[in-house]
């Protein structure tokens, strides 16, 4: 039986590439319910669309399947929020509201929970000076931390035939690192800083790939974390109240759930094409 609750957000899911951990994605939504689904960013990731390293299997179908389902047979608003791997969405966001299919784009959003409480939704690399200024430094630690996610994939498929749980050693190397630390403090501070001018009660984003639920400076901090390494989200219950859900943690999943083996690889051309199979695959009834 599914577990309802009024908000659920999940982020940073990176569709497209062999890191994405779809099939856990997909039985996280099945077992959920909402009334809002917010995707903050990086659901899609448009850097691999243009290159010979984009994977799209079937399980990659089905999440998109799975969100539309919610849209048109749940009755959940569905809010897409473009982050710097799905950038080419927001060429198509203006002055008005970008539909695709039941599925409302925009750049960011301001979200009201059961406690009458103000959340800004943002993806988040606005506010990372690395993405913003320096896209050819993050192209490089993109390559890094696919390695990374590589080494992740073959360690957690010794795990699964050792029948131990799903453990992320993405994660685990990501928290020694001084320097990511470091990154991951700053952020925060930034995005925390930004809230405060606008006056809201708490912030939602993701995009550094490390879930986070603590009050910085007065503002209730929330990031979804990522379904690339920590398979997180997060969900408001009726009261109102935002936590964390680890779906890798509950009943071991990450060492029973198998990805489907890939159909094909797709090639595309930039930015026109990656929109062109985001719309379609949206758009596409279940």
């Amino acid at each position: 039986m599914s577990k309802r609750y009024r908000t659920i957000w999940i982020s940073d899911v990176h569709l497209g590439t062999r890191g994405c951990k779809a099939a856990l994605l997909n039985s996280f939504l099945k077992a959920h319910q909402c009334e809002f689904l917010y995707l903050v960013g990086d659901i899609i990731d448009g850097w691999r669309i243009s290159t010979s390293k984009w994977y799209w299997p079937g399980e990659h179908n089905r999440v998109i399947r799975q969100v539309l389902r919610k849209s048109e047979k749940e009755n959940t608003k569905v809010i897409y929020i473009p982050g710097n791997h799905d950038e080419f969405l927001r060429d198509y966001i203006s002055e008005h509201n970008f539909v695709m299919g039941n599925i409302q784009v925009l750049d960011e959003a301001v979200h009201t929970t059961n406690k009458n409480e103000k959340i800004w939704i943002i993806h988040g690399d606005a506010y990372d000076g690395i993405t913003r200024h320096h896209k050819w430094v993050a192209l490089l630690g993109d390559i890094g931390y696919n390695f990374l996610l590589w080494s992740n994939r073959w360690f957690n498929d010794i795990r699964k035939h050792l029948r131990l749980p799903y453990w992320s050693l993405s994660k685990a190397v990501k928290h020694k690192v001084k320097s990511a630390l470091s990154f991951i403090f700053e952020f925060e501070q930034t995005v925390v800083k930004e809230a405060k001018k606008r006056r809201v009660d708490g912030v939602v984003c993701g995009h550094i790939h490390h879930a986070e639920k603590k009050i910085i400076d007065g503002i209730k901090y929330f990031n979804c974390g990522d379904w690339v390494e920590s398979c997180t989200a997060l969900a408001e219950d009726q009261q109102g109240n935002i936590e964390i859900i680890h779906w890798a943690d509950i009943g071991h999943l990450g060492a029973n759930v198998v990805e489907f083996p890939a159909k094909g690889k797709g090639k595309g051309k930039g930015k026109g094409k990656a929109a062109k199979i985001t719309a379609k695959a949206l758009t596409k009834a279940p």
